[in-house]
């Protein structure tokens, strides 16, 4: 076999307690076969059924046994026809012997690859063990689970196995299912393989390993404790997102009767002069250049490769930190693993005792590394303790990549505790949100965690592959709905909703819902045809698009028409921590404008409007000290100007100092702000 080449046998149970589940079990297994004619056209792959109401194997006729076994297809290179034939699996009728089956297509390996263990051989077995399995002839079932373990090892096979469980399995003798989980359990010690228990169509989807992915070590060296303590360790990626398949551009240009056209489509780029569209810029007369300011600096690619930074290979240890101090939102791109050199046990000890150690003092390491010579960056991240719990797998562990400064994004929200009361939810509220979290956990005490991310495939992956299999024989098809199984990725749980809407209900009763309409944005058309404002009342530029794909217009200034809307748009702007204390600034000064220019009170209501804005953000941006200060220096200014009037506003709208209990940087309290007014009333001479 050919070293990336894989050679697997499904066995598949379609006994009679398996009715139920056999349509998922034809999507998985249908799934499987479509992404190795993606990623593994050469694969060989083979079906063996048990449990079913015939008998067709070879084993069968040279020494007879393994009764109710077929072969439904025989090892070959996967092709249409084994999808088409996986989609329609018969039901059987007789009790599926898993230990029949195992044997069965260990015969077929052996006669398809001989005693060879190079390259890749793996049994899947997919079962809800319900059947008690056959006496052997000679000892006990330990000894026969033990004999064929031994000769798939021998021959470098392996096996996985997926049982189902809970919903999935209905009423089960527990006597046979206990001693057929100590059977399986002692088949997946004693061979290179895995078992896995899923209680939902979801978790068996991503249970079964539809591809197979060889892993390849990022780095193989020293972890260099000191200059004179270094360990050999292996790093690999225990993460990585698994994107699209690469799309490629084809033509249908080529002769139908050109049996080996590839249909490729070969893109040539040229560059052309500006003066002269006909003239062709050869590459040695060509040359990068980054903006600087206004002028364009050259920058040729023997410089940029001068100039780039060029570390030393390896993976040095910086010092070691509290696990505290490390954020969960400072991990960055993907997870390693970092591995003692197998077989080393030197460095296996060293590791895991440095694994343990940084356990119990809840310590973790930050280490520099750099991957590859040559490599044009260096990655500084945090190492994590991964203590095994198997005898037979060592310690280990993770590694994640840590942000610089320039990585890090600062955004500036208040934090909710500093609210006043009157903003945080009462007894009710808050019970009201207990309920729904709990009803919503996804991991209930007894039952199998949903959505596990070890059992949860990218419903947006699943969904292209099963399109262009469908694609693949009806090239006119519509976009299918998307799969039941793939919607309880991607939407809450209906059952579960429905089950539990009286707490849903009860949510909505404790907190005040309503409709968020939406504000239609105007386009640069309509926005152009706007009666046009000055300077002077405001300022703004369109800088892209919203969330919603309309024009995000972005204010400067407060201007006249709507003043309390354009000091709430500079207040909610995050581009820069500036934007805060510049509209606070602004508002100040539109309210003395205000008032300076107030006749006969008919700007009193405007102003109070706006000074009751500012308020309200003073409190939500926890700056007490900006409106209080300005509100004394207000009513000084209404007594100089005889606008006594409008402090007798004010007192009558209850608009007063902000408190500690509204902000915990305010030094005013609650008696304070009520004589505000009284203090401060003007005398009368």
């Amino acid at each position: 076999m050919a070293r990336n080449k894989e050679g697997l046998i499904l066995l598949l149970d379609v006994s009679p307690s398996m009715h139920n589940i056999i349509p998922e079990i034809e999507k998985v297994c249908s799934m499987l076969i479509q992404k190795k004619l993606i990623y593994g056209k050469s694969d060989e792959v083979g079906v063996v059924l048990f449990g079913t109401e015939d008998t067709d194997n070879e084993l069968t006729k040279e020494v007879g046994g393994y009764e109710h076994v077929v072969v439904l297809r025989h090892i070959k290179v996967v092709d249409g026809d084994m999808i088409q034939a996986l989609q329609k699996l018969p039901r059987g009728t007789a009790a599926g012997d898993f230990l029949d089956a195992i044997v069965v297509g260990m015969d077929m390996m052996i006669k398809k690859y001989g005693p060879t263990n190079k390259g890749k051989k793996r049994f899947c077995l997919l079962t809800n063990p319900l059947y008690c399995i056959k006496e052997p002839y000679e000892g006990t079932k330990e000894d026969q689970i033990d004999t064929i373990a031994t000769q798939m090892n021998s021959h470098g096979m392996k096996l996985d196995c997926v049982i189902l469980r809970g919903k999935l399995t209905g009423d089960a003798d527990q006597r046979i299912l206990d001693e057929n989980d100590h059977l399986l359990n002692r088949f997946s010690k004693r061979t290179c393989g895995k078992l896995v228990y899923v209680e939902s169509p979801t978790s068996l989807l991503g249970a079964l390993r539809t591809r197979n992915i060889s892993p390849v070590t990022v780095f193989r060296g020293d972890l260099e404790l000191s200059p004179r303590m270094k360990i050999k360790v292996w790093v690999y990626k225990k993460t990585s997102e698994e994107k699209f398949p690469t799309l490629k551009k084809y033509s249908d240009k080529a002769p139908p009767t050109d049996r080996f056209a590839t249909h490729e489509v070969k893109v040539d780029y040229e560059y052309k002069s500006v003066e002269d569209s006909d003239k062709v810029v050869p590459p040695e007369q060509r040359i990068k250049g980054y903006r600087y300011g206004p002028q364009v600096v050259p920058i040729s690619s023997a410089e940029w490769d001068a100039v780039k930074f060029k570390p030393e290979k390896g993976v040095k240890l910086l010092g070691f930190t509290n696990a505290s101090n490390i954020m969960r939102h400072y991990y960055m791109k993907d997870v390693y693993i970092f591995i003692a050199e197998p077989g080393n046990t030197r460095a296996i000890q060293a590791v895991s005792a440095i694994a343990r150690a940084m356990k119990e003092m809840n310590k973790v390491a930050i280490l520099r590394c750099v991957w590859r010579q040559g490599q044009g960056n260096v990655v500084v991240g945090v190492l994590t303790p991964n203590l095994s719990n198997q005898d037979n797998i060592p310690d280990s562990f993770y590694f994640n990549v840590l942000p610089f400064a320039d990585d890090v994004r600062e955004f500036q929200f208040p934090s909710f505790r500093s609210f006043p009361s009157s903003w945080q939810p009462n007894e009710q509220q808050q019970e009201a949100a207990d309920n729904l979290v709990k009803m919503l956990d996804l991991a209930p005490t007894g039952k199998e965690e949903a959505l596990h991310t070890d059992f949860t495939p990218n419903p947006v992956l699943e969904r292209f592959y099963r399109f262009l299999e469908l694609k693949s024989k009806q090239p006119g098809a519509a976009v299918p709905p998307l799969d039941n199984t793939l919607k309880r990725i991607t939407e809450p749980d209906p059952e579960l909703l429905s089950q539990n809407k009286s707490v849903v209900d009860e949510l909505c009763k404790q907190f005040k819902l309503k409709e968020n309409p939406k504000i239609k944005k105007l386009s640069k058309r309509m926005w152009r045809e706007k009666p046009s404002r000055s300077n002077e009342e405001r300022s703004v530029k369109d800088t892209g698009t919203d969330a919603q794909g309309g024009n995000l217009i972005k204010v400067e200034r407060i201007g006249d028409l709507t003043p309390v809307q354009d000091f709430e748009a500079m207040m909610s702007r995050r581009d820069s921590t500036e934007w805060v204390i510049k509209a606070i600034g602004n508002m100040k000064g539109f309210i003395f404008n205000l008032l300076e220019n107030s006749y006969e009170q008919d700007n009193y209501e405007k102003a109070l409007e706006c000074l009751t804005s500012l308020r309200k953000a003073c409190v939500l941006e926890q700056e007490p000290k900006q409106f209080n200060d300005f509100l004394h220096d207000l009513y000084m200014s209404c007594q100089k100007t005889d606008l006594n009037s409008f402090c007798e506003l004010l007192a009558s709208k209850q608009v007063k100092l902000i408190t500690k209990p509204e902000a915990i940087d305010s030094d005013v309290t609650e008696d304070e702000a009520r004589n505000f007014m009284v203090k401060r009333e003007p005398k009368i001479e």
